[in-house]
């Protein structure tokens, strides 16, 4: 027996953000162009996981900034019903909880407080510093995840109510935007979301939007970007920096279909009634997703949706089922020696600060 503390009773559930709040800004609960409610979302772990997908966890907090909880502190003891109770004061609206069976991973992608639950298996995933190894010139600005992602959805044509529900839940767990309100100078991230009908897998990519005018050497960008002299030793006159082209082709920016006509200035070099190319850069994680099962509550209740038979039906599915739900009250059993009497209990002046 663990001996007890504060007075006699041990300390339930705590969350902790360990949150700074010189580096992260009060965040508002509604939106002051649209008025609806900003989401906000917790991302953890159910189960025991593997290291990988621990990572992968951070990726996806990373990913759900401003509005999640970075520095979430979550313990084994720690059962659905005590993220539950935290997220009800803090504003938080979805849960993407990540889970491991002998055979696969799983995102459980769920409402508060009473669902809808989506939950995919996980086919193929990559983090986010395995995309940035891949790529010869990587590229994360420090403020790159101040802002929200925007979210984009590709493929999602079809009736049917499994594809409507995912629509609705991806849409959802990310802030609108007004089109004609919205600074550009926030648009820096976009998540996209392609439906393969034919094999019934999404491919979920993460991309930094980056603006380059067009017309403009790169020489040129850089040395305004930077504010850095130039080293002029090997060039005859001062034209030969300006007119001599940099390293690397420059086409794609040059393509019609990949510009646009700046409305305000964004930075040092992209002005506005000007035109600049658009271009994407992965920054991970990437993964392909299978809807397997949606629940009408949260991760319970009536099964609206299988892949491997009706609702209701027992199936090939039901083993996985029973697996994940087993590590689960594996320990949740495990919290509940640790623990004598019931609620929850959160730090209000970290927590807030961070979801707030």
């Amino acid at each position: 027996m663990r001996k007890k503390k504060h007075g006699g009773f041990r300390r339930p559930f705590v969350v902790k953000t360990n949150t700074n709040t010189k580096q992260q800004p009060h965040l508002a609960s509604v939106d002051p162009i649209t008025g609806k409610k900003i989401p906000k979302s917790f991302v953890f772990s159910r189960g025991k996981i593997p290291g990988p997908l621990k990572q992968l966890q951070m990726d996806l907090r990373k990913l759900m900034l401003p509005y999640t909880a970075l520095s979430l502190k979550e313990k084994r003891r720690n059962n659905l019903k005590d993220f539950l109770n935290v997220a009800g004061p803090m504003g938080v609206t979805h849960f993407l909880i990540l889970s491991k069976t002998a055979t696969a991973a799983y995102l459980r992608v769920a409402t508060t407080p009473q669902g809808p639950t989506l939950t995919f298996k996980i086919n193929e995933y990559s983090l986010a510093a395995d995309v940035a190894k891949s790529q010869l010139h990587p590229r994360c600005p420090k403020d790159l995840f101040t802002k929200s992602a925007l979210i984009v959805l590709s493929g999602f044509v079809s009736g049917d109510l499994p594809l409507k529900l995912t629509t609705n839940m991806f849409q959802n767990i990310f802030p609108t935007i007004d089109v004609k309100t919205v600074k550009l100078s926030s648009c820096q991230r976009i998540v996209l979301l392609n439906y393969n009908k034919d094999t019934k897998q999404i491919d979920f990519r993460h991309y930094s939007i980056r603006l380059q005018p067009i017309g403009v050497s790169r020489r040129i960008r850089k040395f305004v970007q930077n504010h850095q002299v130039p080293d002029l030793r090997n060039l005859q006159d001062v034209s030969d920096f300006v007119t001599k082209a940099g390293y690397g082709s420059e086409s794609e920016a040059d393509e019609e279909a990949a510009t646009v006509t700046l409305s305000s200035d964004i930075g040092r070099v992209n002005r506005a009634s000007m035109k600049s190319a658009v271009k994407l850069q992965e920054i991970g994680p990437r993964m392909t997703l299978q809807l397997v099962k949606v629940e009408k509550g949260l991760c319970s209740g009536e099964v609206l949706f299988s892949e491997y038979g009706k609702p209701g039906d027992k199936g090939k599915h039901d083993d996985e089922d029973n697996e994940m739900q087993d590590n689960e009250d594996e320990d949740d059993s495990e919290g509940s020696e640790d623990q004598d009497g019931n609620g929850s209990e959160v730090d209000e002046d970290e927590g807030h600060e961070e979801l707030d």
